[in-house]
């Protein structure tokens, strides 16, 4: 069988880079698509991949038809998009009350149309192929809302309707679609947070620490094995015990 191809939204930021990773040592071949305007980064990542089976593709997943062009691409060169990961996010923090429609329109934009944007144009060769896994990368504050992220809280909770809504409609045709909640991981967003206040949230952990990106990426690999067919609709938090629930 020829190896699954798996394209990973936001691939260049700090959790898509270890999903990529993750998803290449898994033996897939993978398309990290994000914007081409960190051209510096972009060289960073390709050589932090060291030789895998990784490419990067330009793209701004809030543009509809730019990502049913990256699709279009990716399934006449690759013949098929068995994977999907849903990683781009943005943030544009502030308090309703001071959040201007820019503010809104962008967080949204980016964090829950974009998730739609690249389900539509792929989930119909999934759907062709009987084979199919889609991860939207949530998290634990679309759970349980993050003072200062309305946008943000409710794109995240968004994503998760949305994931639970596709994976009724195509569970019949070999397709998964799931969702993963990070908490607080060692990112460049989280690391640039004060250090009192990033120690604060350390200090709601249970487990008395930052997530790591490989911990989130392994979650993701598990999700989009060939043998993990039976888990859809799901949603899997990955905080630390920061949120516990059914």
């Amino acid at each position: 069988m020829s190896k699954r191809v798996a394209v990973v939204s936001g691939g260049i930021g700090g959790l898509g880079t270890e999903i990529c990773r993750s998803l290449a040592d898994a033996g897939r071949t993978v398309i990290a698509a994000d914007l081409d305007s960190r051209p510096q980064r972009i060289d960073e990542f390709l050589r932090d991949m060291d030789g895998r089976d990784v490419s990067f593709e330009p793209l701004d997943v809030a543009d509809f038809d730019a990502c049913a062009a990256l699709v279009g691409k990716v399934q006449a060169g690759q013949g098929a998009i068995d994977i999907l990961v849903n990683a781009a996010g943005i943030t544009r923090d502030t308090t309703l009350r001071r959040m201007d429609r820019v503010q809104w329109d962008a967080v949204l934009n980016v964090n829950l149309d974009g998730v739609f944007n690249l389900c539509r144009h792929a989930v119909d060769g999934m759907v062709e192929r009987g084979f199919g896994r889609v991860v939207n990368i949530s998290s634990v504050n679309g759970q349980t809302g993050q003072f200062g992220q309305t946008n943000y809280s409710a794109a995240k909770a968004g994503m998760h309707g949305f994931t639970m809504a596709l994976a009724r409609e195509v569970a019949r045709k070999g397709v998964t679609v799931n969702s993963v909640s990070p908490g607080y991981c060692e990112t460049a967003l989280v690391m640039a947070i004060p250090e009192d206040i990033r120690n604060g949230i350390v200090d709601k952990v249970p487990v008395g620490r930052l997530g790591k990106p490989q911990e989130i990426a392994r979650t993701v690999a598990f999700l989009t094995a060939d043998d993990a067919g039976f888990i859809t609709g799901a949603n899997i938090p990955v905080n630390g015990g920061l949120f516990m629930s059914f």
